[in-house]
C-alpha cells in the first residue's frame, strides 16, 4: 500500500553527539560582540529533535542561561523563527502554530487543515493535550470558535480522536463505504456532506486506500474527481487533504510547499512549518517528490524564495552538503 512508502528524513541523530560541547560551542557563538549565525545552523540544523532538546537542558544547567532566550536576543526576522521552531518539541510547535492560525481576526484555515488532516490518533492525542497545558483551554473548544458547518465538524471528528487505528482494514466494509460515498454524491441531486467527512474522518488511512480503489471500481472516476464535483469551500480543502495524504503525504506537502513560493510573496510561516516539521520524518521523500511534480528540485526553489541566514538554514535542513 501507498501508506506504507518509506519515509527517509534529511536530518537524523548526529553521530559522537556531545550535548555539552554544543551547548558551550553555541554560547561562544553569541557571546561578545556579533553572533556567528552559521555556528548556529551547523549544530542546529544537523541535530535531532531529540538531541536539541538535550543541547537546551545542558545549556540551562551548565551555563545557567535559557538557550531560547539567548537565540532570540541574538537572532531576528525569519532566520529566527526557524531556529526557535527547531528548539521546540514537534507537538508544542504544532500546537504554537495552530493557536496562531486562529489568534486575532480571522482565521487560516489552510494553516488548521495542513497540521490535522496528516495525523494519526496518537499525534493527535499528543497534540490535544499540549495545546490545553499550553493555553489552558481546550483545543477542540477553540476550534469550534472559530470554525463552523462540516469544516467544524471534521475537525472536532479528527481530534476527538475518531479515527480507527493504523492498520484497521475491513475489505467488505471498504466496498459498504464505497456505495455510501457514491450515493452520498455522484448518484443523487446534491451531496450529503456529512457521510463524506464521517467517512474520511473515522476510518483509518490503511481502510481509506482500500475504499478509494473500490469507489474507482464502482464509479469509473477517482474520489478527488467526484469530490470536486460535489464539495468546496474548506471542507472540500480539508478532505482533498486526507485524500493527498492516504495515497502520498509527501506529494500533498510539495504541492504546499509549491503553493507558498508560487506568486508574488512567500508564504513562509507555510515553508518554515513543513521543512522544519517533516525533516525528521519524510523531507527526502517529499524533495524527490517535488522534483517530479515541478522539473525542478526544492533546494533551487528554496534558494529563489530566500535569502540570507534564513535561506541558508532551510537549505541546510533540506540537506544541502
Amino acid at each position: 500500500m501507498s501508506w506504507y512508502y518509506t519515509p527517509k528524513p534529511t536530518v537524523v541523530p548526529a553521530e559522537g553527539f556531545d550535548a555539552s560541547a554544543d551547548a558551550n560551542a553555541l554560547r561562544a557563538a553569541m557571546k561578545g560582540f556579533g553572533t556567528d549565525e552559521q555556528a548556529i545552523i551547523d549544530i542546529l540544523c544537523a541535530r535531532s529533535n531529540g538531541q536539541r532538546m538535550q543541547i537546551l537542558e545542558t545549556y540551562s544547567s551548565e551555563l545557567g542561561r535559557d538557550l531560547i532566550e539567548d537565540l532570540k536576543s541574538e537572532l531576528g526576522g525569519k532566520f529566527e523563527d526557524v531556529i526557535v521552531a527547531l528548539m521546540m518539541p514537534p507537538e508544542k510547535y504544532l500546537c504554537k502554530q495552530l493557536h496562531k492560525a486562529m489568534d486575532g481576526m480571522g482565521t487560516n484555515e489552510d494553516a488548521l487543515i495542513e497540521i490535522l488532516a496528516p495525523q494519526t490518533n496518537e499525534e493527535v492525542k499528543k497534540i490535544v493535550d499540549c495545546y490545553e497545558d499550553m493555553y489552558n483551554r481546550p483545543l477542540a473548544e477553540h476550534l469550534c470558535s472559530e470554525t463552523d458547518g462540516s469544516f467544524r465538524r471534521l475537525l472536532t471528528m479528527i481530534i476527538v480522536g475518531a479515527r480507527d487505528p493504523q492498520g484497521t482494514v475491513d475489505a467488505d466494509l471498504a466496498v459498504e463505504q464505497a456505495n455510501q460515498l457514491y450515493n452520498a454524491g455522484e448518484a443523487k441531486l446534491g451531496t450529503d456532506e456529512e457521510v463524506f467527512y464521517k467517512i474520511l474522518a473515522h476510518a483509518s488511512f490503511d481502510q481509506l486506500e482500500i475504499v478509494f480503489d473500490e469507489y474507482k471500481k464502482l464509479s469509473g472516476r477517482t474520489i478527488e474527481q467526484a469530490m470536486k464535483d460535489e464539495l468546496s469551500g474548506e471542507l472540500y480543502d480539508a478532505l482533498s487533504a486526507i485524500v493527498e495524504c492516504v495515497q502520498m503525504a509527501p506529494h500533498y506537502f510539495a504541492k504546499r510547499l509549491h503553493k507558498a513560493m508560487d506568486g508574488a510573496g512567500t508564504d513562509d510561516a507555510s515553508m518554515i512549518r513543513i521543512i522544519v516539521t517533516r525533516s525528521e520524518l519524510d523531507l527526502q521523500n517529499i524533495k524527490d517528490e517535488y522534483e517530479q511534480m515541478y522539473n525542478k528540485t526544492l533546494l533551487s526553489a528554496v534558494r529563489g524564495e530566500c535569502s540570507g541566514e534564513y535561506k541558508h538554514a532551510l537549505c541546510a535542513l533540506l540537506g544541502e552538503a
